[in-house]
């Protein structure tokens, strides 16, 4: 599920508030979200919310995880519990919006890992990011989610590519 195309506006606006510090803007974001009543109630499906990690040296530098600010909002909104310490970042890797296609598969791969397996077994589990690409991001931490045994996991993101 998305809301806008990643294009125009929005993308000047994402890219903002990712590389220029303007945090404040994940709630203009999760508004945009919570007012189309189909991704709402597709959301209100889900148990769990797992928002994308940071490597520990993208955080510091950028101060902030954007997926994490954006799921937070919707889990309180919703009250959908917000996990954030299951599926972790491992390497600190080149960023994906300098690479190709193929670049981005390979690039994630074996870059997460997943820890407390058992608080998201036999639950739906819904994956926040910022912008769907080519899915490489996603694809990888649903991958490593799906070995806990899951029901369902679903992605959300801003914007698609």
């Amino acid at each position: 599920m998305y809301i806008f195309m990643y294009q125009g506006i929005i993308r000047k606006l994402i890219l903002n508030y990712k590389f220029q510090d303007k945090t404040y803007l994940y709630k203009t974001f999760v508004k945009f979200l919570l007012k189309n009543k189909k991704i709402v109630e597709n959301i209100k499906t889900y148990d769990i919310i797992i928002p994308v990690p940071l490597s520990t040296k993208r955080q510091k530098q950028r101060g902030y995880n954007q997926s994490l600010l954006i799921a937070k909002e919707i889990g309180k909104t919703l009250k959908i519990k917000v996990e954030k310490n299951i599926l972790i970042k491992t390497k600190n890797i080149l960023p994906q919006s300098t690479l190709n296609k193929e670049q981005r598969i390979t690039n994630v791969q074996g870059t997460y890992k997943m820890q407390n397996a058992n608080k998201i077994a036999n639950k739906k589990i819904l994956i926040i990011d910022d912008i769907y690409t080519t899915g490489s991001t996603v694809n990888e931490c649903s991958k490593i989610l799906s070995q806990a045994k899951v029901q369902n996991i679903g992605i959300l993101t801003i914007a698609k590519d």
